[in-house]
């Protein structure tokens, strides 16, 4: 199957939106600066976003902890502190199409998707059962095609610009496998940008995944379970969703957290065993799955990390990937507090100024 990423959306693809041409007027406003395609290269600033990454549907997405304005805040408090000047500074990704999900993900599944009630147990929120489907697809699944497309983008661009490194504002959907979804992941993002990564001729064939979200990355770990190229370091509550005893067995390196683990003990077992997983598999590519999901307070990951631990954390990775030599794709995933955005906007600006984000001056 092959990836188009840069390719203009597709009839497969016009398939899965049900949106009206007034939507699209809409979106077409709302970012119509990002959307041409544009060209790996050191040009711009390898940060992949476009404002249809925002969830959006009458404010049911507030029955679920996620800010689905993740991305977009982020990329509101970057333009702040400097490190985004324009618009056409990042890259904007297409959506997705059919023909690119269907290289990981089932048809039955696919097709599942056109069901509200199906969607409305991935997303975790019951009232979308009610909500007809067109209008869950145009409000909530597009936007998630639009991250999963970007997770690819920011995959090729750390693996193709000469800088090293790529952060997508959305997407690490981990929860989501070939064949099933959950925990508000509909798409395999990640093990979509492993294929494409295996299959792009650039010579990717150690793939080290550092998830670092405070849930198991379930879905990818079940679809990888047999792929020894893949090597998987997952540090995660282990007293919390979704507890999947079957998934674990792809784990590599598992290191299982107690509710309320604090910065220390975190950033020593974190470096311990980041190096040890380099050192022993010697990756030639970083998927890092980045969740917020550990700071102190989120409602849902239940440990007790503090917001300079997080800059520490992403310090740390980033170092060990430039250090070298290795590119870096970095994935948002969970992350449930409000403070969530600010915390990452000002992590990656810390990257900035310690010279962790090569740059063309």
């Amino acid at each position: 199957m092959c990836f188009r990423l840069n390719s203009t959306a597709s009839a497969d693809q016009s398939s899965m939106s049900s949106g009206t041409d007034e939507d699209d007027k809409e979106d077409e406003a709302a970012g119509g600066k990002l959307t041409a395609e544009l060209p790996i290269g050191r040009d711009r600033i390898p940060i992949v976003y476009r404002p249809e990454y925002g969830v959006r549907f009458l404010g049911l997405q507030k029955l679920h902890p996620f800010d689905a304005a993740k991305g977009g805040n982020i990329y509101r408090l970057l333009k702040t502190n400097g490190l985004i000047q324009t618009d056409g500074d990042v890259y904007a990704p297409n959506e997705i199409t059919l023909e690119e999900l269907l290289a990981v993900h089932t048809q039955r599944y696919i097709d599942s998707l056109k069901w509200s009630l199906n969607v409305a147990k991935i997303a975790e929120i019951p009232p979308l059962l009610f909500v007809p489907n067109c209008f869950v697809q145009r409000s909530y699944l597009r936007p998630m095609r639009y991250q999963t497309g970007g997770s690819l983008l920011a995959a090729r661009a750390a693996l193709e610009s000469g800088l090293g490194w790529a952060i997508n504002l959305g997407g690490g959907f981990h929860h989501c496998s070939a064949d099933r979804g959950g925990g508000f992941c509909p798409y395999a993002d990640i093990t979509l940008a492993v294929k494409m990564l295996q299959s792009s001729g650039k010579g990717i064939e150690r793939i080290l995944i550092v998830d670092l979200d405070a849930h198991q990355g379930n879905g990818y770990e079940r679809d990888l379970m047999e792929d020894r190229r893949v090597f998987i370091l997952d540090m995660y509550n282990y007293r919390i969703y979704p507890r999947d005893q079957h998934a674990k067995l792809a784990i590599r390196r598992a290191v299982e957290l107690k509710p309320h683990t604090d910065d220390e003990e975190y950033l020593r077992k974190l470096k311990h065993c980041l190096s040890q997983s380099i050192a022993e598999f010697e990756p030639n590519f970083i998927i890092y799955n980045a969740g917020t999901d550990i700071l102190k307070g989120d409602p849902l990951g239940l440990l007790d990390i503090t917001p300079e631990g997080v800059v520490e954390r992403d310090e740390f990775v980033f170092r060990s990937a430039l250090e070298r030599s290795i590119p870096l794709v970095m994935l948002l995933s969970g992350g449930y507090l409000r403070s969530s955005a600010r915390v990452i906007a000002n992590s990656i600006v810390n990257l900035r100024d310690k010279a962790l984000l090569p740059t063309v001056q």
